[in-house]
């Protein structure tokens, strides 16, 4: 696939949908920046990656698991004298919905 042959991202919409407004000026600094951009990341297809595996990451990653132990937990008393404000053995919090 030539550069010319590249689909062509325009700055300008992509602003728009962005909600952005850009200067032209603005707007040919960015386009180039992308422009370029885009013809690095267009190198890519030319890799050949027929014998690379898809991955999510770079290196292999396994989950560390700890044994699940039941440990004792404070006493409900104990909880209760630490909350800012109690009611009938529950914590009453600020109301936040009319």
């Amino acid at each position: 696939m030539s550069d010319s042959d590249q689909p062509k991202i325009d700055v300008k919409y992509v602003a728009h949908l962005a909600r952005m407004h850009l200067s032209d000026d603005e707007a040919e600094v960015f386009q180039e920046q992308l422009d370029h951009i885009l013809a690095h990341v267009h190198q890519l297809s030319d890799l050949d990656v027929s014998g690379v595996e898809p991955t999510a990451h770079a290196v292999p990653v396994h989950n560390v698991f700890r044994e699940d132990v039941v440990v004792d937990s404070l006493a409900h008393e104990q909880v209760m004298d630490n909350a800012p404000q109690s009611r009938q053995g529950l914590f009453v919090v600020p109301r936040i919905l009319e």
